[in-house]
């Protein structure tokens, strides 16, 4: 028998061992605040306003360094996490645990517990150390582990793994692992070690590099043209400043942020919590969901599919005798599954009455049951097929009949009745969890979009494939050896993969990332978690764990899976938003760095002012901030930027703008006989103007008349050309022209929008950025 610890042992070993928790990791928010200031926007910003600083323009300086505060304090408060995976598994140890210390048996904090003690555990208690068994024999539930959906028998020198709760049974164990060494505690190191690329980051850092490229060009040609045309330096310096200051696209990330929290809170209304706003962006974009079987495809709940009765009995009859095997205080799911089935037809109260009952034990693997039935003593035996076999008289061999079940997925039992010792075969009983109600419909929408759907189980390969037949998943299914092999390159062709460990799950994320696909999980297990986190779109279904839920980087709040596909059509709604506010700034921005450059080198005069530029990016950048909430399709294939054709088809639009910027730069020197800083308000209103326009021009694939705007949209857009109306023509913060001229100008970018949107068709089209 053994002894367990002394208190002395367990003190030093909790030296050696350390406490049986997970290390929780407290995010520091000053930090978390600053780093949304580290990026390559963020930083063309903070280099313009040191080099505004440097020249003595301290209001433009503020102006901009308000603007950098300002993206970083709607990305910062936007994603702030709901929850964290480590503190959770940290509170899931924070149980009570029966030790035997210094030879007495004490109840202590399951923090406490260190390799060698020994612990007494049975029916629901949480497991909170991985054990070696020393006696007794426990029935275990490892589905938040393991991913399998029946209860696993353990006997003495079986390990028990940390996370798993008793069933049925009590046992004595050593512990021996704790904390972070335990399986459980392995899987919260995948957690915390898992981390995916963000999309968002590389498409900013890809949009920034054409636009620098650009910059560099023209500031360098403005400094050079200055130079030799002898302009100031002190004049020269500030407009090539704002050059600069024009090609940042400065509300982008914040305007990315905004349209997926307003993505966040229209998708919990329809049952999706999303704690990471990223997660919008990648569903719009993922093409392969990698989803777990039990809990998620299936309800984790057994149910009876099969009875299969022998001789001349009925299917009621076996059912009946089976129920009377069964018995409900042991909330044995095989045992809850039968009386449930029974209770539906009828058979529980039906005149039986139960004499004397031996519950499972894992040593027969049978239980056995004596009642009185028909006015005789019956016994009967349930359990195994090859052990209740052996058991029968006249000997029946079931293996034909318990294959075919077993192909189905099924776990099949056995029932034998009859008097004293003498039984016979009375039939067959097939169990198994079966799918959720909509899961065949939600698998068959989301390959209607493109998404490629792989089930990844824990459970057995007839099992997994028996359930992916029923709910149209495909017909090749793999064992997850194929993966450990080293053969999972990203295009492996399995449509259920079967066997699998969390590291399995976690390894087969990554290699489909590897490969280029954007990969979503969904799950509801301890065992899921680690995936979830990597995966660039984690899902806990409602009934998942706390630890898959704090992984996951979006919570279902009700049954079902049904809600992922709102989740993608909103996330690709999500992306004609950003799409159309990405194209527009990248279009302007190509048109007014030109143009402020060309502009010079063709007249010799600054076509605006500093401030018009700063005035500009409010006018423009952040109102079309309003383009987040509006009115889209989505479209039926997963998005993808294409950041080479996003800038051509770009460069495109930009140079038919440029051509009416500088034909209103024309009229403004010839025509209307402009001065200097008439000319530039002129400017400064054109380009406001201009940018309105544009923005309805590319939010609609088609022609823009094809749909109709968001009321957000239209709303800043009059609220803008009001605004400005009123400045230019008041000359507040520049000089005034007349309202004629603004009405001339507004009704001339009409008319050329009109115009050009034949142009913007045929480029969609070109540069396939048409849906």
């Amino acid at each position: 028998m053994a002894l367990g610890l002394t208190t002395t042992e367990a003190k030093t070993r909790s030296i050696k061992y350390g406490p049986n928790a997970i290390p929780e990791e407290k995010p520091n928010l000053l930090l978390n605040f600053l780093k949304k200031m580290w990026g390559p926007v963020p930083w063309m910003l903070e280099l313009i306003v040191v080099l505004e600083l440097f020249i003595g323009r301290y209001t433009q300086s503020i102006i901009i360094g308000f603007l950098l505060v300002f993206n970083a304090w709607i990305s910062y408060f936007q994603e702030k996490r709901a929850h964290d995976a480590l503190a959770l598994l940290q509170q899931r140890l924070a149980i009570k645990v029966k030790v035997l210390r210094d030879g007495i048996w004490q109840v202590l904090p399951s923090q406490e517990l260190v390799p060698g003690d020994v612990i007494h555990i049975r029916v629901g208690d949480f497991i909170p150390a991985d054990l070696h068994l020393l006696d007794g024999h426990i029935s275990v539930d490892q589905s938040a582990l393991t991913g399998e959906s029946l209860p696993v028998e353990k006997n003495p020198e079986d390990t028990a793994y940390t996370g798993g709760i008793v069933q049925r049974g009590e046992a004595d164990g050593e512990v021996t692992a704790t904390g972070i060494h335990t399986f459980y505690g392995k899987t919260a190191e995948l957690v915390n070690t898992a981390k995916t690329a963000s999309h968002l980051e590389t498409l900013i850092l890809g949009i920034v590099r054409y636009l620098v490229a650009v910059d560099i060009l023209l500031v360098v040609g403005v400094l050079v043209y200055t130079g030799v045309k002898g302009f100031s330096y002190f004049e020269a310096i500030p407009f090539a400043l704002m050059v600069l200051v024009a090609s940042v696209p400065v509300a982008l990330p914040a305007t990315f942020t905004l349209a997926s929290a307003l993505g966040a809170q229209e998708l919990a209304r329809s049952g999706v919590l999303v704690t990471r706003l990223t997660a919008i962006e990648e569903a719009a974009t993922m093409d392969v969901l990698c989803s777990d079987k039990t809990g998620t495809i299936t309800e984790n709940k057994l149910a009876i599919s099969a009875v299969l009765p022998y001789g001349f009995n009925s299917e009621s009859y076996v059912l009946q005798l089976a129920a009377l095997a069964s018995d409900e205080s042991t909330q044995d799911p095989i045992d809850m599954a039968i009386l449930q089935k029974a209770r539906e037809r009828g058979l529980v109260d039906g005149g039986a009455e139960r004499v004397n009952f031996i519950p499972f034990d894992p040593l027969t693997k049978r239980t056995e049951a004596t009642a009185q039935l028909d006015g005789r003593e019956v016994r009967i035996i349930k359990g195994m097929p090859e052990i209740v076999s052996g058991l029968v008289s006249p000997r029946v061999d079931p293996s034909v009949d318990v294959d075919c079940l077993s192909e189905k997925g099924y776990r099949v039992l056995a029932v034998a009745a009859g008097e004293k010792e003498t039984l016979s075969l009375a039939g067959l009983i097939g169990l198994y969890d079966p799918p959720r109600a909509d899961s065949k419909t939600l698998i068959q929408n989301l390959e209607s979009l493109a998404v490629r759907v792989m089930m990844v189980t824990g459970d057995g390969l007839a099992t997994a494939k028996a359930i992916a037949d029923q709910v149209g998943l495909g017909s090749v299914a793999c064992h997850a050896d194929k993966l450990r092999q080293g053969l999972a390159n990203g295009d492996l062709n399995c449509d259920v993969i079967a066997g699998v460990l969390p590291e399995d799950k976690f390894n087969l994320v990554r290699s489909l990332q590897k490969a280029g696909h954007v990969v979503g999980m969904t799950g509801d297990g301890v065992n899921d978690a680690p995936a979830l986190k990597q995966a660039e779109i984690g899902i806990a279904v409602s009934n998942a764990t706390d630890v898959a839920r704090a992984a996951a980087s979006a919570v279902l709040t009700s049954p079902g899976l049904s809600n992922l596909l709102d989740a993608v059509k909103i996330g690709r709604q999500i992306y004609q938003r950003m799409l159309t506010y990405t194209y527009n700034k990248i279009i302007k921005t190509f048109q007014i760095a030109l143009f402020l450059a060309l502009g010079l080198f063709v007249t010799g005069i600054f076509v605006t002012t500093p401030r018009l530029v700063v005035l500009l990016l409010f006018a423009n950048d952040f109102v079309t901030m309003s383009i987040s909430s509006d009115r889209v399709r989505y479209s039926h294939t997963p998005e993808h930027w294409h950041i080479p054709q996003l800038v051509g088809g770009s460069l495109v639009m930009a140079v038919a703008w440029l051509a009416f910027a500088f034909g209103t730069l024309f009229m403004g020197l010839n025509v209307y006989h402009l001065d200097v800083a008439k000319l530039q308000t002129l400017v400064f209103a054109m380009l406001v103007f201009t940018g309105q326009a544009n923005v309805y021009l590319v939010r609609e694939r088609r022609h823009f008349w094809e749909s109709k705007p968001g009321r957000l949209l239209l709303l800043s857009s009059l609220g803008d050309i009001i605004v400005i109306t009123f400045l230019t023509t008041q000359g507040i913060l520049m000089e005034p022209i007349s309202i004629t001229l603004v009405g001339t100008l507004v009704g001339s970018i009409i008319i050329f929008a009109f115009l050009l949107d034949f142009l913007k068709v045929l480029v969609f089209k070109r540069m396939a950025l048409s849906s």
